[in-house]
């Protein structure tokens, strides 16, 4: 039983979700967004404190249940300062490298609601004066905002509502295209994201009935380390994080199947629930890597280091250029999307 990759809608939805800014901290209008998705597809759903969803489908074994999740948090920044010449210093939120957002077209969230648009830059920018502009550190001290607004001192650019703690997001410049890649900043997490919602409905359209209750988590702090590691309901027994696979020199990922991880920073991931992915996907002909992610945590690692007594493991698309100018191909969405599909209607192992 599988149903048909619907590309344009997800690749749509994909879009619209990376085009709604949600740095760590700020993830209202995207929280929105997914309930209103979710109250449309008619699937019951709670929120936390946190601001996380989390969606529930109901299936034939309700004592043992399994939960999925992916993140809307995306890497951003905040005010750190209104520097004298108006211009903004920043600090990170979430972990990503200066030179990856230098020459980014940027908006700041101001507390009233008002958005202000600006460039990250270095302050030795301009060749044509600084003769380190090619040398000096990429860091807090030499990034800075250039903004759009006619200031030229702190006074003024307070004046116009920017104040130290205002979230700042980055421009996704989301681009499909006609070879099948999908470019756009933030596919961390959202390219998972989309898939679990497409996942929801094609359940909801095909009226497949699941072998056990499963829970669909959409996190919104996995970015700053606690997305996913709490309201979970004592009957999951199986966690199944997510998230982009991550490709470099020495991983086995790449940009056309789906990455399942074996082991990250945190440890080992269930050895029994990864072979059964691995399993699932021999079955199926799902194209699928195992890979080891050595500088990576996952909200699934998060809930085990809160506590919770689960089995948990870590699947998703390939992107390449993590935390920077990031990349997957539509293939990938494909065969992430179809195992997603083949382990949620799988029967849960019994020991």
């Amino acid at each position: 039983m599988s149903s048909k990759f619907k590309e344009k809608e997800t690749i749509q939805l994909l879009k619209n979700l990376v085009e709604i800014p949600s740095p760590s901290g700020y993830t209202k209008e995207i929280m929105k967004f997914i309930e209103l998705m979710l109250t449309d597809l008619k699937v019951p759903y709670k929120q936390t404190n946190k601001g996380a969803i989390i969606a529930t489908i109901e299936g034939q074994d309700t004592s043992k249940h399994r939960l999925l999740t992916a993140h809307t948090d995306t890497l951003g920044a905040m005010v750190k300062e209104i520097k004298g010449s108006g211009r903004l210093k920043l600090s990170m939120i979430g972990g990503f490298k200066w030179n990856s957002v230098e020459g980014e077209y940027c908006y700041i969230h101001t507390a009233s609601g008002k958005k202000v648009r600006g460039t990250i830059l270095m302050h030795q920018t301009t060749v044509h004066v600084y003769k380190d502009a090619g040398t000096a550190e990429r860091n807090i001290e030499n990034i800075e905002v250039r903004l759009d607004e006619k200031v030229i001192n702190a006074d003024e650019t307070r004046a116009i509502g920017i104040e130290v703690g205002d979230f700042i997001s980055f421009d996704p410049r989301f681009e499909q295209t006609d070879s099948g890649f999908i470019k756009s900043r933030h596919l961390d997490d959202k390219a998972s994201t989309a898939l679990l919602i497409q996942l929801i409905a094609s359940i909801k359209e095909n009226d497949f009935k699941l072998p056990n209750t499963t829970h669909f988590f959409i996190s919104n702090n996995e970015e700053i380390g606690y997305g996913g590691n709490s309201n979970i309901p004592s009957e999951v027994v199986e966690y199944l994080a997510v998230d982009m696979g991550a490709i470099g020199d020495g991983q086995t990922s790449d940009e056309y199947t789906v990455s399942i991880c074996a082991k990250d920073s945190s440890g080992p991931y269930h050895y029994e629930l990864t072979r059964k992915l691995v399993e699932l996907a021999k079955k199926q002909n799902i194209d699928y890597k195992l890979d080891i992610y050595p500088f990576y945590g996952s909200d699934a690692s998060a809930a085990l280091k809160a506590g919770f007594d689960v089995k948990h493991a870590l699947l998703g698309p390939g992107i390449e250029a993590s935390h920077a100018f990031e990349r997957t191909h539509i293939d990938s969405l494909k065969h992430s999307a179809a195992l997603l599909e083949a382990y949620v209607l799988s029967p849960m192992e019994t020991e």
